[in-house]
């Protein structure tokens, strides 16, 4: 197999290595990903100036751009042969409910997908590194299974994986999931720059709102990991009926 690997963290972080040497043991694995930490860029793309690409090791290239760009350029150009299957991670810190909208780490896996790779992102709930030997070995659990099931699928597919920080013996199972929700998130913190003008910090995410039975929540609350699969189309269906119709009058 061929494996791209990317993450929102830049090339050089801890779990994107620990994810790479994990990989190794299904294929050639290739590293593309930002130059430096792109935490939150979502799904953006770098339009208003040009990117620069630097071979930094034998198969590892750092972009001086977001997580998204660094996918797209390597299934545009930058590589001879599209991969067979594309990782993002292993991210410092958890990707739940409305946290997949703005996560770069997502946004990696996503741009696969978009290209109809399989591709999957992961992610440890807690910052720091802790057991992240643990959380190598999951990912190469998932993988596993998921390609072992990989010729019942008629189309690429996206998931979402978020791993406890926990011993390999402590963890409860590994759990088809949905995403919860999060209460809306606190409020902007404000501040006073050094030269005396007002400064703000994006307030921290929400805490968990829809965390029932079933959730991602749910499932690493209970010390099991979370694998939801995703999906991108945005449409509300529900609704299209409802908008035609006050549309006609």
């Amino acid at each position: 197999m061929r494996i791209l690997i990317s993450n929102d963290d830049g090339y050089s972080a801890p779990g994107i290595r620990a994810l790479a040497q994990a990989m190794k043991r299904f294929g050639d694995v290739t590293v593309v990903a930002p130059e430096f930490n792109q935490s939150g860029a979502s799904n953006s793309l770098t339009l208003t100036r040009p990117l620069m690409v630097q071979q930094v090791e034998d198969r590892v290239y750092a972009v001086n751009g977001t997580p998204s760009d660094s996918v797209h350029l390597a299934l545009t150009g930058l590589l001879d042969e599209l991969p067979d299957l594309v990782v993002s991670g292993i991210n410092c810190g958890q990707n739940m409910g409305e946290d997949t909208m703005y996560s770069g780490t997502v946004a990696a896996a996503i741009e696969g997908y978009f290209f109809g790779i399989d591709a999957i992102a992961f992610s440890q709930i807690e910052r720091g590194w802790a057991h992240l030997d643990c959380a190598a070995k999951v990912a190469q659990l998932v993988v596993e299974r998921f390609l072992e099931n990989k010729a019942k699928r008629r189309e690429a597919q996206l998931l979402n994986v978020n791993i406890p920080n926990l011993p390999f013996e402590q963890l409860q199972g590994i759990v088809a999931t949905r995403l919860g929700r999060r209460h809306h998130a606190e409020s902007v913190i404000r501040e006073m720059s050094p030269r005396g003008f007002p400064i703000y910090w994006v307030g921290a995410a929400g805490q968990p709102k829809d965390c029932g039975e079933g959730t991602d929540f749910w499932a690493v609350r209970s010390l099991a990991v979370s694998v939801t699969p995703l999906r991108v189309d945005l449409t509300d269906y529900s609704s299209v009926s409802a908008v035609e119709s006050w549309l006609a009058k």
